[in-house]
C-alpha cells in the first residue's frame, strides 16, 4: 500500500525566494533517496516553475506562490501554484521556438516548459484561478532498495 505524505511551502512570488524552494527540494528528494542528478533534475525543473511565477503571475504586484511535495513510495509530485495571471496555451504556443534560432536569440524564460518536460516523468499545467505546475518524477529503482 503507497502512503502519501505531503511537504506544504509557501513563499513570497520574489526571486530571493526560490533558493528556499530550492533547498526544501533537496531536502525531500534526499530522503526519497534520488540521485545527486535526478535532485539536480528537479531543482532546474522546479525553479523554471517557481521563476514564471515570479516573472509573469503578479504582473509586478505582491503575491505568493505555493509549493507542496507530494511524497509516495515510489515518486515525488511537486505542484507549484500561483493565484496570478494565467498564460494560455496559444500564448505560450506565439512565443519565439527553437527552429532556425540560435540560444542567443531565445527570449529569456522562452525555454522554461520544455525544461521542465525534458527534466520531469510528466509535467501538467492547469489554470484555475491562477497557474499551476504538477511535477513528477518517479524514483528509480535500485539494486540497494530493489
Amino acid at each position: 500500500m503507497t502512503k502519501e505524505r505531503s511537504v506544504k511551502l509557501t513563499v513570497p512570488a520574489l526571486p530571493e525566494y526560490v533558493d528556499l524552494v530550492r533547498l526544501t527540494l533537496y531536502g525531500v528528494a534526499s530522503k526519497m533517496k534520488f540521485t545527486f542528478e535526478e535532485i539536480e533534475d528537479m531543482k532546474v525543473a522546479i525553479s523554471e516553475a517557481c521563476n514564471n511565477a515570479v516573472l509573469h503571475a503578479y504582473g509586478g504586484e505582491e503575491g505568493k506562490i505555493e509549493i507542496e511535495f507530494a511524497v509516495n513510495d515510489d515518486e515525488l509530485s511537486i505542484t507549484v501554484r500561483d493565484f496570478g495571471r494565467s498564460f494560455t496555451i496559444e500564448e505560450n504556443k506565439a512565443s519565439p521556438s527553437l527552429h532556425g534560432k540560435s540560444i542567443d536569440e531565445i527570449q529569456s524564460g522562452g525555454l522554461g516548459l520544455y525544461l521542465m518536460q525534458a527534466l520531469m516523468d510528466r509535467v501538467e499545467v492547469r489554470h484555475e484561478g491562477g497557474t499551476s505546475v504538477l511535477l513528477t518524477k518517479k524514483r528509480m529503482k535500485s539494486e540497494e532498495t530493489a
